[in-house]
């Protein structure tokens, strides 16, 4: 059974990886204002990457995306996003506060580039909509570590917006993102 996507018919197009890296790199000059827009627009397109990879599913006489046990959805979230050309997934949960998704070699991310901070802007937006489709509410998404800063993988958390805030809130006053989520299950228990 073929890999291929039908790209027209779910309102996606291919996209080479000098292309998208050009369009980062110009982003990242100005990225306070570039940024949010990157990833409204990953979000935006959210919708038809979920249609393609359910329709992607069903022709493969899978069951509907919801329906898959954990195992299943990430064994075949990885094969879809793999043919879709960003790379392989890895879904997991860290401190059962928040789920992880791990990416080591993240068509997004551009490990020459030795930037400062994380840089898959599209990715956590398209990320926030892909995911938010199984869950019971709306999700943030923050990508906390990136091949982009020379990390060895590209590390996506994913949970509720007050407890994504909570986190990143954390960080910015200097905690490291396990300390910082590690804080939101010490909140719950003295609640």
């Amino acid at each position: 059974m073929s890999d291929a996507i039908d790209l027209a018919g779910h309102d996606l197009l291919a996209l080479s990886r000098p292309t998208l890296r050009a369009l980062i790199g110009a982003a990242l000059h100005d990225a306070a204002s570039v940024a949010p827009a990157l990833q409204e627009a990953g979000y935006a397109g959210g919708d038809a990457v979920f249609a393609a990879f359910r329709d992607w599913l069903l022709a493969r006489e899978h069951r509907e995306p919801d329906t898959l046990t954990l195992p299943e959805f990430e064994t075949f979230a990885s094969e879809y996003f793999r043919a879709a050309g960003w790379g392989v997934v890895s879904i997991g949960t860290l401190q059962d506060a928040v789920a992880t998704v791990d990416c080591a070699e993240w068509g997004e991310s551009e490990p020459a580039a030795e930037l400062e901070h994380p840089a898959c802007h599209l990715t956590t937006g398209m990320f926030a909509n892909f995911f938010g489709h199984l869950s019971d509410g709306p999700l943030a998404v923050l990508e906390v570590e990136c091949r982009s800063m020379g990390a060895p993988r590209c590390r996506f958390l994913l949970g509720a917006g007050d407890v994504m805030t909570a986190v990143y809130e954390a960080m910015a006053q200097g905690a490291g993102y396990e300390e910082a989520v590690g804080g939101i299950e010490s909140e719950k228990a003295r609640v």
